[in-house]
């Protein structure tokens, strides 16, 4: 016998912003505070499982070069839980929307009958500007803004990235100095400025400033 939509749970995707735990908006720190379950992202910060002591925690991090947990496994659980749990809440780094692969699960929970909500979340483009105090648009010179990433492409030298007056990018570590020669392969001067940042609004944060 399969659960009608009355008695299944709701399941809320919720952005944990960029690192600080009082960078979550009010709306998902109230949702954390009444969750019976959390699946929370590797990113996540520690202090802020505070906001939900009477919840049971499930890591299901991915990252780079790391034991992960499948994608295909996290979507599954997530129905499972709504089985079980009135409230669950996916708790995602930084915006659920971008680069959170949150379409996959929105998808899974939307066949299964289960109602979703997202909260967005303050993502690490905004935050790494108001840390660096450096807009991303400015009139007369930026009025365009792209973010990208090249992580998990099979071949990250054949995609071009954004032409937009500032591009943004995540997840670009490893593949820093590929991006800075295609960049310039593109038509990007090579004194076009750049801020590398990390651990963004965290203690551990650090950025450098080059070309």
């Amino acid at each position: 016998m399969t659960s009608s939509s009355s008695t299944l749970g709701k399941v809320y995707l919720v952005g944990a912003g960029p690192g600080a735990a009082d960078l979550i908006t009010v709306r998902g720190a109230a949702l954390l505070a009444k969750a019976d379950v959390v699946f929370h992202d590797a990113l996540v910060d520690e202090a802020m499982l505070a906001y939900c002591p009477q919840a049971e925690k499930i890591a299901v991090g991915k990252r780079c070069g790391k034991h992960s947990t499948a994608q295909k496994f996290i979507n599954k659980r997530l129905v499972d839980a709504a089985h079980k749990h009135q409230i669950v809440v996916r708790l995602k780094g930084g915006d659920p929307m971008i680069f959170g692969r949150a379409d996959e699960e929105i998808s899974e929970l939307e066949a299964a009958g289960i109602q979703v909500h997202v909260v967005p979340g303050i993502t690490a483009a905004l935050a790494a500007a108001a840390s660096l105090k450096q807009s991303l648009t400015l009139r007369g010179v930026a009025r365009s803004v792209a973010f990208s990433t090249q992580a998990k492409a099979t071949d990250s030298s054949q995609l071009p990235l954004p032409t937009a007056d500032t591009v943004v990018i995540y997840m670009g570590r490893d593949e820093s100095s590929s991006i800075a020669e295609q960049l310039i392969a593109q038509g990007r001067p090579g004194s076009t400025p750049v801020r590398i940042i990390e651990s963004i609004s965290t203690q551990r944060e650090r950025s450098l400033a080059l070309t």
